[in-house]
């Protein structure tokens, strides 16, 4: 499948479906990982290749990070990769590289305040202010949430602003996805829901930077 131009997307995903189950298609036909777009819609929607997920070559360093990003499917032409500082357990910077090795940013990893909160994100991009990624409740004022609250959606609070849901408040392991607001001095720059599906509101934001963030993955 042909790959779209990479700068100006708008909304992806990441994984190796091209074309989703149908009415017509009993599985999906798949192909290399990749940042994918959604394009058409029924039995002709597809998801169009941006820019693919392989393992680290030159001209990237043995320092880049397991996976970088290439303009083809051949991983001939570097497109970006990730170098990380700090350990794992306490604050991690991965910076982020084009395929000249110039920088063109880093993503910072905050780990957990409290056994409540999950950890936090922070993306920076020269010429702009710190992106922050924020969980989608944490705009919402005491009032609402209160509101909320009375309403008999406490669970649904607590799977927002931590991750879990109610069974995951009772020792299980898994977490669901969350969805996180960036925001960058008072502007929405981007909405990540895990790596499901990326949408870039700020059209100055560097797309490489969300490619670097989908890769990480929110975990």
């Amino acid at each position: 499948m042909p790959a779209v131009a990479w700068a100006g997307v708008r909304e992806f995903t990441i994984g190796t479906v091209e074309r989703p189950v149908t009415k017509n298609r009993a599985r999906p036909v798949r192909g290399p990982r990749a940042i994918r777009v959604s394009k058409g819609a029924g039995n002709s929607k597809v998801f169009a290749p941006c820019a693919y997920v392989a393992a680290v070559a030159p001209p990237a360093p043995p320092s880049a990070m397991e996976p970088c990003l290439y303009e083809d499917p051949e991983a001939q032409q570097l497109l970006c990769y990730l170098v990380a500082e700090g350990d794992e357990g306490s604050e991690r910077r991965i910076q982020v590289f084009d395929g000249h090795g110039e920088g063109i940013g880093a993503i910072r990893r905050i780990p957990q305040s409290s056994k409540l909160f999950k950890h936090t994100w922070r993306i920076e991009q020269p010429g702009h202010p710190e992106i922050v990624g924020r969980n989608q409740w944490s705009g919402f004022n005491a009032k609402r949430i209160a509101q909320r609250a009375a309403d008999n959606v406490v669970p649904e609070v607590l799977n927002a602003v931590t991750g879990m849901g109610p069974d995951d408040t009772h020792s299980s392991p898994v977490r669901k996805s969350r969805t996180l607001e960036w925001v960058s001095g008072g502007e929405l720059v981007m909405i990540s829901q895990s790596i499901k599906l990326l949408t870039i509101k700020a059209d100055w934001l560097d797309r490489r930077l969300a490619f670097a963030f989908a890769v990480l993955g929110d975990r």
